[in-house]
């Protein structure tokens, strides 16, 4: 069976050179197209990239006013995400940053009435800020505080849900939660703006036997995926080099995507043709890779390992 990449080395070195299998006419322009995402997306989010994003957080004066060592001496940071490393290494550079200007710490700085500070890298569903909130809502949060969520990017469909689902969390337990969020990108992923995202979204489906019968299994269950349809002009997402160009990976992805569902009987159901999602879809489709890790919510043709040879190695949480 398929399993998910823990290194660069484990279980590649029988995969075939063909990366993902592609078909050999679209072999060049497809890789090309991925080149293009691992070139602007591990470059732009390297760590120091990070770094930079989390020292002009800062000094923003919406969040901290005239005087920012103030306002930092008497903030919280939760550290409180149940999988994964994200998290840590973002208060790690936070804390560097704090340090080196203004010569403060975050495991020193704490007011019981200051602001609370949620970090992580990226937000992709949502669902891993919601459930870390929500139990640190029922066990550990003031009866009433201001709480920011920072993150480098976030997508609009997870950043809605978690934020909707955090607000009703606190009103069951009756506390007073005033959630405020910070980014510097947003990702669009809403159903409703399927023909304008930033996410893999195809606009036509494979022919194949394996193919359609996953398709009619989603719309008996009352899914049915529906194909984007290109506008005109076509929308321009900043994170494809062109309409031809995103066409042509989203095919091949998803073309993958059922061959790896097909053969990997060993992956659950929650890991789809575009990706990992709760729902019944095709998948999230997010093409976000960073310095530290492949999130599943990317395409399994990115990461899954043996007998595909995943253009971005995943590390498992």
């Amino acid at each position: 069976p398929c399993t998910p990449k823990t290194s660069a080395g484990s279980g590649a070195t029988s995969a075939p050179p063909g990366r993902m299998r592609l078909e050999p006419s679209n072999r060049f322009p497809d890789c090309f197209e991925a080149a293009r995402l691992r070139c602007r997306y591990l470059s732009s989010y390297k760590k120091s990239k990070v770094m930079d994003f989390l020292a002009t957080a800062t000094q923003t004066k919406k969040l901290v006013g005239e005087n920012p060592k103030e306002y930092w001496s008497n903030a919280n940071f939760l550290n409180i995400q149940k999988g994964g490393n994200s998290q840590k290494q973002m208060l790690c550079g936070f804390s560097t940053i704090l340090q080196e200007k203004f010569g403060l710490s975050i495991n020193t700085t704490n007011h019981p009435k200051g602001p609370y500070f949620y970090l992580d890298d990226f937000i992709f569903s949502g669902n891993r800020v919601l459930h870390d909130l929500k139990q640190w809502i029922i066990t550990s949060c003031p009866t009433r505080c201001q709480l920011h969520i920072l993150a480098i990017a976030y997508h609009r469909g997870g950043q809605y849900y978690a934020n909707k689902n955090i607000d009703k969390a606190a009103k069951e337990v009756g506390k007073n939660i005033s959630v405020t969020w910070w980014r510097c990108v947003e990702v669009e992923d809403r159903k409703s703006c399927t023909n304008s995202s930033d996410v893999l979204r195809p606009t036509r489906f494979p022919p194949d036997q394996f193919a359609q019968q996953y398709i009619q299994n989603l719309s008996n269950a009352g899914f049915p995926p529906s194909p984007r349809k290109v506008k005109n002009p076509p929308y321009e997402s900043p994170f494809f080099s062109s309409e031809e160009g995103r066409q042509l990976l989203e095919d091949e992805m998803l073309n993958a995507g059922f061959k790896i569902k097909k053969d990997c009987t060993m992956l659950p159901e929650s890991i789809r043709p575009l990706g990992f999602s709760g729902l019944h879809t095709l998948g999230f489709g997010s093409v976000i890779v960073t310095h530290r890790n492949c999130p599943n919510t990317c395409p399994p043709a990115f990461w899954a390992g043996n007998p595909w040879y995943p253009l971005f190695p995943r590390k498992t949480n």
